[in-house]
């Protein structure tokens, strides 16, 4: 009996041992199921959750961005694969999520890889500077506050520069540097909120995700539309515009965070503007933009993050708006693609 007991007991703990390295790559449903099976699954199964929900970005981040869900809804957290950095070509990767790791889980989305993906041959690649202050006129460094069309455009260095990444020019380049955290709200779904004062001026994270094409943006959305309104997905792709000071557009970028991206995918649209400024950072040598928020005002800690997804009303069945403001038109802002 006790010969029995003694393997029981060691089948028991090998399985546990499993589960612990297998059960931080399965999607919710799946490790739902698994621990449905026994109580050693179920176990772990928990601590795995409770991970998740303590940091969205998987240690990617300079600080834990944790889930908060004060509602009766019994979602613990909203599951997507984390990248840092936008990117246009994902390769097919699985990615760990919730377990007892010592050390941050690989990303293979770099800033580098973007980089390299979207440059471009152009007479000017990197600057020699020693000390890139704006002051002393590095020819990356510039902004342009965008004419008072809402979308500021800033340089930055890149990795042909000979400076590294320390440099005064490459504030959006090091990770979201202030806390922030994701809260559960029963109208609008995820929100993304500061988890301490953030003051004017101040970066707070950029748009991560993949880099499509107008042709697979449209048929994307046709597909996301679908699943959005029967509540299966909450879709987050977005359309930028960056304009010429005449108006006209000439250039469209489209970054589809829906499946991975970071943890701006949750920043909630305001009629009024919101608290965040958009701006668009072109990086040395590189020829798409990367559009990266920053705080318009001075932010309260707790206070929700946001901003305005456009002003253009076209499609019949948009979604309803739950900003609150007294600027709300009650619809999202929606265009056919």
């Amino acid at each position: 009996m006790s010969k029995m007991t003694k393997q029981t007991t060691g089948e028991a703990e090998s399985l546990e041992q499993w589960a612990i390295l297998v059960l931080p790559w399965l999607p919710p449903s799946a490790l739902a199921a698994a621990a449905s099976t026994c109580r050693s699954l179920r176990c772990v199964a928990a601590a795995v959750n409770s991970r998740r929900v303590a940091d969205a970005a998987r240690g990617l981040e300079i600080y834990p961005i944790p889930f908060h869900n004060p509602t009766s809804d019994p979602t613990p957290y909203s599951y997507f694969l984390y990248s840092r950095f936008p990117f246009s070509s994902p390769p097919p990767f699985f990615q760990s999520w919730g377990g007892n790791l010592s050390r941050p889980a690989t990303n293979p989305f770099s800033l580098a890889n973007f980089i390299s993906s979207v440059t471009t041959v152009s007479f000017f690649s990197g600057c020699d500077c020693v000390n890139c202050s704006i002051d002393r006129g590095c020819p990356c460094s510039g902004f342009d506050d965008g004419g008072g069309i809402g979308v500021g455009s800033l340089r930055e260095c890149g990795v042909h520069c000979s400076c590294g990444l320390e440099c005064v020019n490459r504030t959006t380049q090091r990770g979201i540097g202030v806390r922030i955290k994701i809260v559960r709200d029963l109208k609008k779904g995820w929100g993304l909120h500061a988890d301490q004062v953030l003051n004017r001026g101040e970066f707070i994270c950029e748009y991560a995700g993949e880099f499509v094409t107008t042709e697979e943006a449209r048929r994307r959305l046709q597909t996301y539309d679908e699943l959005a309104s029967t509540n299966k997905l909450s879709p987050a792709l977005l359309v930028v515009r960056e304009h010429l000071p005449s108006g006209k557009a000439c250039l469209r970028v489209n970054i589809d965070a829906t499946k991975i991206g970071n943890v701006a995918r949750f920043i909630n649209h305001s009629c009024d503007g919101g608290n965040l400024m958009v701006v668009l950072v072109r990086i040395s040598g590189s020829f798409l933009p990367r559009l990266c928020f920053f705080a318009a005002l001075d932010i309260s800690e707790g206070e929700e993050l946001t901003f305005s997804y456009g002003d253009t009303h076209l499609r019949p069945n948009g979604l309803p708006c739950f900003c609150g403001k007294e600027a709300c038109v009650g619809v999202l802002p929606s265009e056919e693609t």
